[in-house]
C-alpha cells in the first residue's frame, strides 16, 4: 500500500502575485457646498407654485359659481345684489337728525348703545349731530351713518333693512298728530 504524504499547508504569506498591483479606486468627488442651498431654493419655488395654484383654483371656482348663478338665475341674482347696495343721498336727507344734548335726554340712558356711535365707537358729546334710523331707532353720528348708508341699506347695529318707503317725508297730518 502506498503511503500518503501529508499535504503541504499554504500560508497567505507564501502567495505572491505576479505583476503590478492595481491602483486604489479614486476618492469620490467632493460635494459642492451649495447643494443644500440649491435644494432649499427648489423646495421654496415648488411651495410658492403650490400656493399660487391653490389660490388660482379657489378664485376660478368662485368665478364659475358666480357666473353660473348669474346665468341660471339672472333676476334673483340681480335682486339679491341690489338688496343691500345702499341708499341714495336724497333718501338719506329725509332721515331725522338732531343735536345730542345730555341735559335734554336725547338718548335713553337705560341703553349703553344709545350713548355711543356703533360705527366709530366714540361716545356722543354735547353738540354732536346724530341721525335716527327708521324702524329700529338706533342713533349714529351723521357723518358715520351717511358714509355707511351709501354702500349699505341696513342698520349697522341690528342689520334691519330699509326700503325706499321708509325714507319718505312724513305728511303734514303725521307731523301734527305725533307732536
Amino acid at each position: 500500500m502506498a503511503q500518503s504524504s501529508p499535504s503541504p499547508t499554504i500560508s497567505p504569506a507564501m502567495i505572491t502575485t505576479h505583476g503590478p498591483t492595481p491602483p486604489p479606486p479614486p476618492p469620490p468627488p467632493p460635494t459642492p457646498p451649495h447643494t443644500g442651498f440649491n435644494v432649499m431654493v427648489i423646495v421654496a419655488a415648488m411651495s410658492c407654485a403650490l400656493v399660487c395654484a391653490l389660490g388660482l383654483n379657489s378664485m376660478l371656482q368662485c368665478v364659475f359659481q358666480c357666473t353660473h348663478r348669474a346665468i341660471a338665475q339672472p333676476a334673483e341674482w340681480i335682486a339679491s345684489r341690489r338688496q343691500n347696495s345702499g341708499i341714495n343721498k336724497k333718501e338719506m336727507a329725509t332721515l331725522p337728525t338732531s343735536t345730542y344734548n345730555t341735559r335734554s335726554g336725547s338718548p335713553s340712558p337705560s341703553s349703553l348703545s344709545a350713548l355711543s356711535c356703533a360705527i366709530c365707537l366714540a361716545d356722543f358729546s354735547d353738540g354732536d349731530k346724530i341721525r335716527l334710523l327708521p324702524k329700529c331707532n338706533h342713533r349714529f353720528h351723521v357723518v358715520c351713518i351717511d358714509k355707511w348708508l351709501l354702500s349699505h341699506s341696513s342698520c349697522p347695529t341690528c342689520r334691519q333693512r330699509f326700503k325706499s318707503d321708509d325714507f319718505s317725508m312724513p305728511s303734514h297730518d303725521q307731523i301734527f298728530t305725533t307732536s
